[in-house]
Parts: structure tokens; C-alpha cells; sequence
């Protein structure tokens, strides 16, 4: 694999790529923009739509980019057809000018070309990569291998520690004392079932060691999920690559399946594709990396965070090795120059945990050379507050460093002083328009402002100090919605449910937020007060066994005026989101599987059990329960492909966690860099694989670290605190263990003095002047922030002066012709019904 040298710049109005190309982006330099200008480029040069296939990784994303190819079409149609009548094309949108050069029969061919595609737009190919595999397997009927009526999970945690149950008893339970716990064999089945297509090992353990009987649990556990999801005619969406990629690879029906796609797609835009993993790669390159094929590659693996759903940063590193081509995108579009200049002196050339991961110097576009974030009280681009060994306000360990706890409440404490102070000082933040004109002065309010960090209890933390302060802030997915108090509420709610005559889980239930009573109400309530409690748990178990969840909660809910009583408490939104989201959790569980009460509540039990693992499922991670103006609270991993005007990053001062109670994964040095897990336990080479991983997660750190930073359009704040463990945190070892090469050591020495932290920051100041500012941290004097006078807008009604014109109606078809069929008379009234399909509303909430 090529290291990360100099590769040329990437001009979007240069030749056409051809072949395999790979574009190395950096955090703002318009990937998605990018995209989007080539598809123009290409559908204008004659290629029909269809015949493009523009993939990316998330369903969120794949909204974004069709919106944004589609508004590229639109603005390309309409500049070239002003064009034609005599407008020149505006001078800072490239790709326009260009393709409005040439002859008018030839700007008008285009025009022309790019008319038909917005006709046919709905034609397009714009998917996940999933979502594309899915459509290339249907179409190849026979020669596919996708059952018909299947269905579609991403959780296969239920049906994967039954099989590890199932296999574990059948092995040991007639085994004096088994060799390994169940624990364990729940581990190894997890990590083994999560990377499908990581090489197992030890392979040449001796056949009736302990280390060998965990690796063929591993295997295993592997055939069984398998079986089963055939039997159950259930796949993942990780099954549709890995059965496209038996296709493509099979002798009899792979060739004429590349050859039948290389004709239905010309031209492949691939987005985010640090994000890709083996198999993902494979497909692409059988496709599309022979032929006459163009294969657009287009991914910054500096932002490579995502090893834990099994994304592959060595697939991405294949892939630049084996293209013909390879450039980079060199225009910042999000952030201020002063902003670039200060990263440029953290970073500069910084190897981010691989040598063919390198950062890259950029530019700010012509309208963001000038800072736009003015009269700020700290007016630096980026800023770092140090918190000092001194300050009484912070606990110490014996060995003279900080205390981490401490620390972190102490962040937690001055980063919302520093909120106060920023929105209080009448801060404005300048737009500009692409021409470079200001356009307007904004004042800086706390909806302009994010907290990142890495943690999900940090999240709370922080959001607790500001709401400490009266600065309204919200959390975004900070963890498992089963992680929350709300989760143990249904819970207990659940359990009386499933019984409604016990008086333990009645009491439990009285106490819950559901009836909402107090510990004193329980202890003096009378009998016939229990009595009413026992037969509205009779009357809601009912509802629940007749009409499911919803129903269920919207009986409470008015009953019990839920959202009146919830909202008047501490935090009182965020818990009826989290209750909320919880109820609908359980109705799509309990609809799908046909759960009763008894089975819904072992459910939701070991969810809650395990929520702390639960990374990776979107719909279970935590809403943001407002949209009103707030500083929104968000860790790292959620925040990516995101911008925000300020960012604050209080915990970079922290190493990422590695368990060392799980198999490691790793990359095999001696197998081309295969993903491999070592699933044997303690062994001959098992430190040596075990360090090899964190090597690589000590690696993405400082990917998390560079994804965090780059989230600011206008100002940076960071902290470091000299805790024992700060030494192997990203900041850390990008500042104090860094060598003149860029290499960035997986350890760090002990941390240094305060006085020799401040002098290294105070260099990294003087190679940016200007652009970085180092301050001491001083936990906040709790003033509380006084709302400024432009968030109070004095309210008027509007008056409606607009003339009705009565003769328009809104109708059906069925109304238009209902004198052509026979009336039909109604017996009675007919009935509202509620849905159960959807969570519900009251009014006031």
C-alpha cells in the first residue's frame, strides 16, 4: 500500500475521470459537492442518468446526495439556458461556466442532455451500497441468490446468543466445570458473528486446548446463524453483499453478471468510501475495474471512525494501492483560513494511525479567508484551556496528577462559563455570499454552538453544567434510548402488567413516572387506593393484550396527563422523549414478533442489560427531544458529517476505551492485512494480537480527534487536563509523543509539567500567530446567562387581508362521482379510531 505522499490536486472542471480514480477528500472540502458536479459533467457530455450509479453508505446520506444531484441538474439546466439568451454564467460556479463554453449548438446539446435527465430523474440510481445490491440481485433473478419473501433485519442479538446458549449447553452440560463461561462464549459468538468474513484464529491451536474449543464455538456460532436465517428466511443487510459477491465470483454466472451491469452502468460515483469494507471493495472492483467501466471513488480517511459496524479503513488503502488514478480535493468550503491555520499547526503532516493516512493542507474558499465569527470575547480561531495542577477546585491522585472525575466535572463547569460568556458578549457571526459580499451579521446564540464528546455520561455532564447555567441544551443520540431511566420506567411498568393482582410490582408501578406517586404515598396509601391501583393495571394489561403498545400509552397518557406531569419536572422533555421513544420500540417489537406481555418484558430486560454495547442501531439511539434553539449535545461518532459555527471539545484529553475482556480484531500484517480475531484467549501470540488492536484503535482516536476539530466553521475550544491517562489520549500524544516524521507513538511518556504542557501549546500558537490562543481553565463562576434582547420579539397577531376565492374546492375522485353509485345508507355514526401504528399526541404537549 502507497504511503501518503503528494498526490495532485483535483480540478472538477478538468478531464473527465476514466478508469478507477480515488479522490482523497478532507473534512469540508465537498465530497458530496463534488459528486454531484460530475454527474452534472457526465449526464451533460451525453451519458444518460440511468446509466450513472451515484452509491453512498447511510440512508440519511443517500437523501442528501439526491437532493443535491438533483439541484446540480436543475441550477446546470437553467444557467445554460440563460446562457443561451445572453446572461453569462456567474464567475464562482466553475462547472457552469465551463459547460456553458463552447458553440451555442453545443451549450444547447447540453442543456438538452441535462433536461432529459431532470425528466427522468426518478430513473436515477442514487442508493446505499446495500440498497444497491438488493436492486442488482432482483434484477439478476435466477442468477442471484436472494429468497423470495425474505425478510430484513439489522439486529440478529436475540437470535445470536440463542445460538450461543444452544451450543454452549450442548457442548458443556455434561462438563464438570466448563473451560470458559457463558459470558465469554457470548463474547466470542458477538465479535465472531459481527465480522462475517474476519479470519479466525488460533488456527493451529492443538485440537482439545482450551483455545481451540473457543475457536470452533466461533465457527460454530457462524454455521448455526446462518442455518437459521435461511430456515427463518431472515438476511441482514451484510448478507446482500456477501451473496453479490458469491455471484460476481462464481466461474459459471460472475462474468456475465459484471458484463450485464458494466452495460447498465457506465459510470459508478462512489461517496464516503473510507467507509467501505472488503467485500463492499471486491464488488466495486469486479465491476467496474476492468472494461470501459469509470469507477469515481471518493473518501477522507482521515475520518475513518467506524470500525466498530465493520468498516475496513485497509479496504480503502487497497483501493488507492490498485487505482490508476488518485488526486485530492484541496478547497475547504466550511471553515475560516485562521481556523485551517491553527489545524494546520496541530496536525501538520500527522500520520493518523497509518502511513497511508496522512493530513493534508487545505485551503478556505475565497469567501471564507476572512474570519466570520467577530467581537467574540476570546476572538481565536482555536482555542486550548488548560486545566492546572494547582487549582484548588480539582482533585489530585496521590502521584501528584489530576484526578479524572474531577477533571472532567471541572471541564464540565468552565466550558459552560465560557458558553455564557461567548453568547453574552454580542458576538456576530458574518455570512457571506459566494461572491464574497457580506449578506448579514448574526448574533451568536447558543443554537449556533455543539459540545462533542466521546463518552455517552459526558453528554449528561455537560448538558447538566449548562442547564446549571439556564443555557438551554439538548443531547443527540447520546446512547441507547434502553440505557435510560425511561427504559427501567417501562420496565416496571411492564412487569406489573404481567401481573396485575401482585403487590410488589403494583407498589413498583405506583412509584414509577407512570402514575407518578411519591415514596410517602405509597407508605400511607389505604386500601381501596391500592384497590383503584390494581384494577387500572387490569384495565391498561387489557389494552395492551387487545390493541398493543400505543393504544396502551395513549390510555395513560390522557388518564394519568402524562406530559403535564412530565414536563413540569428537571429535565422533564428529554425523559417524555426517551419515554416516548421507548413505547414505540416495544409496539414495533411486540407488532413484529407478536410478543405478549410476558415475552415483551423478557425483551425489553435484556435490552436494558445490554445497552451499554448497544453502538449501532439508529433507530434505538436517543432523540433529540427538542428542536427549539439549544447547544446541542452529541458525541463525536454522531456528529460526523456535520458542521456547526462553534464546537467545544472538553474530553480530548481522554484515551479511548479499549476492553481488554474481548477477542481482539486486528489486521494480519502476514495476511495482506485480512481483518482477523483472535478468539482463543490467552495464548503464545494472543498479547501480540491483542496489541496490534489497540495499535489500531489508539489510531482511530486520533481519527475521532481530527473528526471532532474539523466540525467547526468558525472557532474550536478544546481542553487539557494532566490526568494519568492523558498520556494516551489523542491530544496528548499528537502534542507531547510525536516525531519529526509525523508518527504518532501508541503510548505516551507521562505527562508532562503544567508549565512544559503550556510551553508546547505556546509554540503551537507561535506557528499559527493569531490563529490559536492558550488560556487557563478556571471551572466557571455559575453566572447564569441572562437571555439577550433579540431572543425577546414582541408577538402580534397577523391579520388575514387576502380575498377568498370561494369557487375552488379540495375533493376526490370518489366525491366527483359519487351520483354515479348507489347511496349507501350508514346504520350509525361512524367511529373515530386511533392508530396503533403511530405514537400519540396530546394536546399541550
Amino acid at each position: 500500500m502507497s504511503p501518503a505522499g503528494a498526490v495532485a490536486p483535483f480540478d472538477v472542471c478538468g478531464p473527465l475521470p476514466s478508469g478507477v480514480t480515488v479522490l482523497e477528500a478532507s473534512a469540508g472540502t465537498g465530497k458530496t459537492f463534488t459528486i454531484a458536479g460530475l454527474a452534472a459533467r457526465y449526464v451533460a457530455a451525453g451519458i444518460p442518468l440511468e446509466q450513472l450509479l451515484l452509491v453512498t453508505f447511510t440512508r440519511m446520506a443517500t437523501g442528501e446526495l439526491r437532493d443535491r444531484v438533483r439541484r446540480r441538474l436543475v441550477s446546470a439546466e437553467h444557467g445554460l439556458a440563460r446562457a443561451l439568451a445572453g446572461v453569462a454564467p456567474p464567475d464562482h460556479d466553475e462547472v457552469l461556466v465551463l459547460l456553458a463554453t463552447g458553440s451555442p449548438e453545443e451549450v444547447d446539446r447540453r442543456r438538452r442532455h441535462l433536461a432529459t435527465a431532470l425528466g427522468d430523474f426518478d430513473a436515477a440510481t442514487i442508493a446505499t451500497t446495500h440498497g444497491f445490491c438488493q436492486h442488482v440481485l432482483s434484477g439478476l433473478g435466477v442468477a442471484g441468490d436472494v429468497e423470495l419473501d425474505v425478510t430484513f433485519t439489522d439486529d440478529l442479538r436475540d437470535l445470536r446468543q440463542e445460538v450461543v446458549d444452544d451450543l454452549y449447553l450442548r457442548r458443556f452440560h455434561r462438563h464438570g466445570g466448563p473451560p470458559f463461561s457463558r459470558a465469554e462464549a457470548q463474547r466470542i459468538g458477538e465479535v465472531a458473528v459481527a465480522n462475517p468474513d474476519a479470519a479466525l484464529e488460533p488456527r493451529a491451536a492443538g485440537p482439545e486446548t482450551i483455545p481451540a474449543m473457543r475457536l470452533r464455538l466461533a465457527l460454530a456460532v457462524r454455521a448455526e446463524v446462518e442455518r437459521r436465517k435461511r430456515r427463518a428466511a431472515v438476511l441482514t443487510y451484510d448478507d446482500l453483499l456477501t451473496r453479490l459477491r458469491q455471484t460476481l465470483a462464481d466461474d459459471t454466472r460472475g462474468p456475465g453478471a459484471c458484463q450485464r451491469l458494466r452495460a447498465q452502468y457506465r459510470v459508478a460515483l462512489v461517496d464516503e468510501f473510507q467507509d467501505t469494507d472488503p467485500v463492499q471493495w471486491e464488488i466495486l472492483r469486479r465491476v467496474f475495474g476492468e472494461g470501459d467501466a469509470t469507477l469515481v471513488l471518493i473518501g477522507d480517511p482521515k475520518q475513518a471512525v467506524y470500525s466498530f459496524r465493520g468498516a475496513d479503513i485497509y479496504a480503502y488503502l487497497q483501493a488507492a494501492g490498485e487505482a490508476q488514478n488518485q488526486a485530492t480535493l484541496g478547497v475547504n468550503w466550511r471553515s475560516d483560513q485562521n481556523l485551517i491555520d491553527a489545524y494546520d499547526a496541530l496536525f501538520s503532516g500527522s500520520k493518523l494511525g497509518h502511513e497511508g493516512i496522512a493530513y493534508r493542507t487545505v485551503r478556505a474558499a475565497r469567501a471564507n479567508q476572512q474570519p466570520r465569527l467577530v467581537d467574540a470575547p476570546k476572538p481565536a480561531a482555536l482555542r486550548v484551556r488548560v486545566v492546572h495542577r494547582d487549582d484548588e477546585l480539582v482533585k489530585r491522585t496521590p502521584q501528584g496528577y489530576l484526578n479524572a472525575q474531577s477533571a472532567r466535572e471541572h471541564v464540565a463547569g468552565d466550558l459552560a462559563a465560557d458558553v455564557v460568556r461567548l453568547v453574552s458578549s454580542g458576538a456576530r457571526i458574518i455570512e457571506r455570499a459566494e461572491q464574497e459580499t457580506e449578506h448579514r451579521r448574526l448574533a451568536v446564540r447558543p443554537g449556533h454552538i455543539a459540545v462533542l464528546v466521546t463518552r455517552h455520561r459526558d453528554a449528561a455532564l455537560v448538558r447538566d453544567a449548562l442547564e446549571a447555567v439556564d443555557v438551554p441544551a439538548v443531547i443527540n443520540g447520546a446512547g441507547s434510548v434502553f440505557a435510560t431511566p425511561m427504559a427501567a420506567e417501562w420496565l416496571r411498568l411492564l412487569e406489573a402488567l404481567e401481573r396485575p393482582p401482585a403487590a410488589g410490582p403494583a407498589h413498583a408501578a405506583a412509584l414509577s413516572v407512570f402514575l407518578g406517586w411519591t415514596a410517602e404515598r405509597v407508605a400511607t396509601a389505604a386500601d381501596a387506593d391500592w384497590e383503584e391501583v390494581h384494577a387500572r393495571l387490569h384495565r391498561w394489561a387489557g389494552v395492551l393484550r387487545r390493541s398493543g403498545v400505543a393504544s396502551m400509552l395513549e390510555t395513560v397518557t390522557v388518564a394519568e396527563r402524562l406530559p403535564g406531569r412530565m414536563l413540569a419536572l428537571l429535565d422533564g422533555e428529554r425523559r417524555l422523549t426517551d419515554l416516548r421513544h421507548v413505547g414505540q420500540l416495544l409496539h414495533a417489537e411486540a407488532a413484529s414478533e407478536q410478543l405478549g406481555v410476558t415475552a415483551l418484558t423478557g425483551w425489553l430486560r435484556q435490552r436494558v442489560v445490554d445497552a451499554g454495547d448497544d453502538r449501532d442501531a439508529e433507530d434505538r439511539a436517543r432523540r433529540l427531544e427538542s428542536d427549539a434553539e439549544a447547544v446541542q449535545v452529541l458525541t463525536i461518532h454522531r456528529s460526523k458529517g456535520l458542521e456547526f459555527p462553534v464546537v467545544y471539545c472538553p474530553y480530548l484529553w481522554e484515551p479511548g476505551w479499549i476492553p481488554e475482556d474481548e477477542p481482539p480484531v486486528y489486521h494480519d500484517a502476514d495476511a495482506d492485512d485480512r481483518r482477523t480475531i483472535d478468539v482463543g484467549g490467552p495464548g503464545p501470540k494472543f498479547r501480540q494480537h491483542q496489541r496490534q488492536h489497540a495499535v489500531e484503535q489508539r489510531g482511530e482516536d486520533l481519527r475521532l480527534a481530527y473528526v471532532a476539530l474539523t466540525r467547526a466553521r468558525h472557532q474550536a475550544v478544546l481542553w487539557w487536563a494532566a490526568s494519568w491517562d492523558s498520556r494516551n489520549s489523542p491530544l496528548g500524544r499528537l502534542l507531547f509523543s510525536r516525531d519529526e516524521d509525523g508518527n504518532v507513538a501508541t503510548d505516551g511518556d507521562a505527562p508532562p509539567e503544567d508549565d512544559d504542557a503550556v510551553a508546547v501549546f505556546r509554540r503551537l500558537a507561535e506557528r499559527a500567530p493569531g490563529c490559536v490562543s492558550v488560556e487557563r481553565s478556571d471551572g466557571g463562576d455559575h453566572t447564569p446567562w441572562t437571555d439577550g434582547p433579540e431572543a425577546s420579539v414582541e408577538l402580534r397577531a397577523n391579520r388575514f387581508e387576502r380575498g377568498l376565492d370561494t369557487r375552488w374546492r379540495r375533493t376526490s375522485y370518489s366525491a366527483l362521482t359519487h351520483e354515479a353509485h348507489e347511496a349507501r345508507v350508514a346504520s350509525e355514526a361512524e367511529e373515530t379510531v386511533v392508530s396503533d401504528e403511530a405514537m400519540p399526541t396530546t394536546s399541550g404537549q
